[in-house]
């Protein structure tokens, strides 16, 4: 016999399905509805509510075999699937992330595909592997941030089996691994939540109407919340998550869900004796994000900060419009990479308005702040897509790589950084309904073409080839400068992970030089200096010692050390 259970509070009937044998369900007070009937271990299920003979999936399905448009099927892991029992786990703090789209990571796009990849990210010397989201969502490929049913895993990867064998084959070669959750809103498609129960508010964010975490029935839905997210680090052994946008979950309630989140996500790791981490992607620069729960904090383990991003890149691109507006110059990046964030209670000329909260950086360390030259929003969120290594030189992506590794701050890579990548990451969807699709096509063009961008060039996202054409091209991994700076990345990685200078968490011990006129930068840890030169002409950066690392061949004489255009070089001094 298995039990089935819904929380259905709207409609007056539900039954449920079970490979086509109907039955009814007994409500409870509390809006749950109950069944307890024989059914196979991978029976297809459903609900059928009032008078309507639709049979829609369970809101908690574990399985979308055939998309979420249809039957849930049952799924429990298999224990003797798991091949990391020695897996002790590890923070994420001060390690090295990579973030990868598990469609595009692969000509295949699979998880059993990705496996393949993991001896090459173990050589890389990064430590967390993160997924995009890989939740169930309608359509056979696209960004994973419409998800509809956040406990199913997306089936054309390989579905909940084949996510286990990833997470396994990750474990059993030392790497974490982080899944981006999205918990701010349902996608378009397959989103049957309504029916069942008050899942959404009044509200609504840039990409559809908020989720209910703080009005009538609230609590049932961050149980829904919470419980999805414990799922895929007891169910699934994640070591975290990424929660997206979380400044578009509004809640007015005394105790934040993050906070919420974050105590029962403490409770699980102490429950299974490793370390899990939460990230936070915010907006905000809310200190109050990664600030202890005994002080007042809500207790993140770290979160994303697009300040560091906004610094490195328009210092080093020279790119000025829409939200880079205040950056550009040295000291903006001088700043950022001392503080954490620019926007501190600062005038943000972008929002027009003060924007952020200083960070407390003698209590804070760094390594709660994730730093990084790229990001998936950061690509495709561009009207064409396009990569750093399709605008800048091969010096200027060496010099961005040596601000990043060469910090403090929790560092994170996107897939195909680090070789330079040529292949774009384009915003993809496969919506089946020609209604959305068209919608979407049509939207995103608007957008672009808003902010001046020529509507011919910005690829339709339904375009199969939109999709395949952001596909990375690992055969040219090898080849030329390509090859090179992959050399460099792991350089960089492997200095900062064989010595305690660069794990030195506190910013109060950064120290960094600048000179905007000669365009050059130095960021001091311990006993190292990284020195970075942005302009295009040689300069004498007034450094000595011995050069451990470096991009272009510097010079050194009693006095100063002389760097090349776009380089850098990191002195043990």
């Amino acid at each position: 016999m298995a039990e089935f259970a819904v929380w259905a509070p709207v409609p007056e009937r539900v039954r449920l399905d079970v490979d086509g044998t109907r039955y009814d369900m007994d409500r409870a007070d509390d809006g749950w509805w109950r069944a307890e009937v024989s059914a196979a271990p991978d029976a297809r299920y459903g609900f059928v509510l009032d008078e309507d003979e639709t049979v829609l999936p369970d809101p908690r399905s574990p399985r979308q075999p055939d998309g979420v448009h249809e039957r849930s099927q049952l799924w429990r892991p298999d224990p003797s699937a798991w091949t990391d029992t020695g897996w002790a786990g590890r923070s994420i703090e001060g390690q090295v992330i990579y973030e990868l789209h598990v469609g595009t990571f692969t000509p295949q796009g699979t998880f059993d595909a990705a496996i393949e990849k993991l001896d090459y990210l173990v050589d890389l010397g990064v430590d967390f592997v993160e997924l995009m989201p890989v939740n169930a969502f309608g359509g056979t490929h696209g960004w994973g941030y419409d998800g509809v049913l956040w406990y199913a895993v997306h089936e054309p990867y390989g579905g909940p089996d084949g996510l286990v064998r990833l997470i396994g084959a990750c474990h059993a070669r030392g790497l974490g691994v982080l899944i981006d959750a999205v918990f701010n809103h349902l996608g378009p498609s397959g989103n049957y939540l309504p029916r069942f129960g008050s899942y959404l508010s009044s509200g609504s964010n840039p990409w559809g109407e908020s989720i209910n975490i703080s009005g009538p029935d609230a609590d049932e839905v961050r149980r829904y919340i919470i419980d999805c997210a414990l799922r895929w680090m007891r169910d699934f052994r994640a070591d975290g998550l990424r929660l997206d946008a979380v400044h578009a979950l509004v809640d007015t309630t005394a105790i934040h869900i993050l906070e919420e989140l974050s105590a029962e996500t403490d409770a699980l790791a102490e429950e299974l004796g490793r370390p899990l981490s939460l990230i936070a992607e915010s907006d905000l620069n809310d200190p109050r994000l990664i600030t202890p729960r005994d002080r007042g904090g809500y207790g993140m383990t770290a979160q994303w900060d697009d300040d560091i991003h906004h610094a490195i890149h328009a210092a080093v691109s020279g790119e000025r419009q829409g939200y880079y507006g205040d950056f550009g110059s040295l000291q903006a990046l001088a700043t950022t990479l001392k503080n954490g964030y620019f926007h501190a209670g600062t005038y943000s000329s972008f929002r027009h308005r003060r924007h952020g909260r200083p960070l407390d950086t003698s209590t804070i360390p760094a390594t709660r702040l994730l730093a990084y030259t790229l990001t998936h929003d950061q690509v495709g969120n561009r009207a064409i897509g396009d990569r750093p290594s399709q605008n800048l030189t091969t010096g200027q992506l060496a010099v961005k790589a040596a601000l990043v590794l060469g910090s403090p701050y929790t560092a994170m890579l996107f897939m195909g950084e680090e070789w330079a990548s040529s292949s774009p990451f384009q915003f993809f969807s496969s919506h089946p309904e020609p209604e959305l699709a068209r919608a979407t096509a049509e939207g995103r063009k608007r957008e672009f073409a808003d902010h001046g961008w020529d509507a011919d060039e910005i690829p339709d996202p339904q375009d199969p080839e939109t999709f395949l054409r952001s596909k990375l091209d690992w055969e040219e991994v090898e080849r030329g400068d390509h090859a090179r700076l992959l050399r460099l990345y792991r350089q960089l990685i492997a200095l900062r992970d064989n010595h305690s200078d660069f794990a030195d968490p506190w910013l109060d011990n950064l120290r960094i030089e600048y000179d905007e006129a000669r365009r050059w930068i130095v960021m001091h840890r311990g006993a190292f200096a990284v020195a970075c030169n942005l302009g295009t002409e040689a300069v004498d950066v007034p450094l000595t010692g011995e050069v451990v690392l470096a991009w272009d061949e510097p010079t050194a004489d009693a006095k100063a050390t002389r760097l090349p255009g776009h380089s850098f070089a990191i002195v043990r001094t």
